[in-house]
């Protein structure tokens, strides 16, 4: 999806886009087509399995070499000014066997657990120590964008943080979202938390993806609970995050979404990726870690948000720190940023 974003800015200012996928679900490559974009794959040529030792290769389905050969073929019709590579299994051995038939690569990665072959890498996420993280790993020529104020948001969080209303510090909308699976029911645990407060005249908006398990079972919690509004799939997740005051989520991709936007959060760890991002960020004052899932009860929970209500100055100061690190209230999105450093090779990005 984030590189989904990424092409539909680059199709803006003139560009051709090729996705090249070995497998995709049918559902995103016709979300792909729809867009404008062509897809080309080779889902139906035997594999020859793996022998690569990177971290996720037993999850890729074919060597880095065959994945090559097929990925050139597929190229081969025309010539490609740009290569935008994002997958946790390919390194710089793939990468340089790109070199004769693009003109420049771009690696989207969060890893730095492996070597490339890049002239542009981006990673979005917030780390202590940023700068070095990929020190040895790449190119000494490669330019690295680095940070959230790169992140790949779609274009309506940009839409409404322009249109952002001023946030006073009260909390009179909470917004509820744990990503769209939340396998350990996350979203139940909140809601009980909140029903703790007993606070009937805070609104609550609980989002739930289509793939949660639990989703039926959110709903009848969300009936019983005064104010509270059940939505599943949205589309407008932007315009609720803006509407809100204060966030209860995860540490994944929605905490840049909610800081573009400044809302300020109460983050619980889900997976072991997401613990030095929320770390980062708690340490940077833009998120509360409230802490890992299996060791937050729901009355844990309940005094987190206690404390968030009765500290007005604690979340307008979180706010403002999400801003910053997001590149502050205005200026380009980062879809923006990396889009103008594609099409205009000599731009400031």
């Amino acid at each position: 999806m984030r590189c989904l974003t990424l092409a539909d800015a680059l199709k803006q200012q003139g560009a051709q886009i090729r996705f090249v996928s070995r497998r995709m679900p049918e559902q995103l490559r016709e979300l792909i087509v729809a867009k404008g974009h062509q897809f080309a794959s080779f889902n139906n040529r035997p594999s020859e399995g793996t022998t690569d030792k990177l971290l996720h290769s037993p999850l890729f389905g074919s060597s880095q070499d065959q994945d090559a050969t097929e990925t050139i073929q597929v190229l081969s019709d025309q010539t490609w000014d740009w290569m935008v590579v994002d997958h946790y299994a390919l390194d710089a051995d793939w990468e340089s066997a790109m070199r004769p038939e693009v003109g420049k690569i771009m690696v989207i990665d969060d890893l730095a657990d492996r070597l490339h072959d890049c002239d542009l890498l981006l990673d979005q996420n917030l780390y202590d120590e940023l700068e070095r993280r990929y020190d040895g790993l790449v190119p000494d020529h490669c330019e690295k964008l680095l940070g959230p104020r790169y992140a790949l948001l779609r274009p309506e969080f940009a839409a409404a943080r322009k249109t952002l209303r001023h946030r006073d510090g009260r909390v009179r909308s909470i917004f509820v979202f744990f990503g769209g699976s939340d396998l350990s029911n996350e979203t139940a645990k909140a809601l009980e938390a909140i029903r703790l407060l007993n606070r009937t005249d805070i609104v609550v908006d609980v989002v739930v993806g289509a793939s949660n398990p639990k989703g039926d079972r959110i709903r009848e919690i969300c009936q019983r609970m005064p104010n509270t509004r059940f939505h599943r799939q949205v589309v407008n997740i932007a315009e609720l995050m803006a509407l809100a005051d204060l966030a209860i989520g995860a540490g994944g991709t929605t905490t840049w979404e909610r800081c573009c936007l400044g809302l300020p959060t109460l983050a619980l760890v889900l997976a072991d990726n997401q613990r030095e991002i929320v770390e980062a960020m708690s340490a940077a004052g833009a998120m509360r870690n409230v802490g890992w899932h299996a060791e937050v009860t729901s009355s844990r929970l309940a005094e987190a948000i206690r404390v968030a209500l009765a500290s007005p100055d604690y979340l307008n100061a979180m706010s403002e720190r999400s801003f910053a690190i997001m590149g502050g209230r205005g200026g380009a999105s980062g879809v923006e940023r990396i889009s103008d450093r594609l099409t205009r090779p000599h731009a400031d990005s």
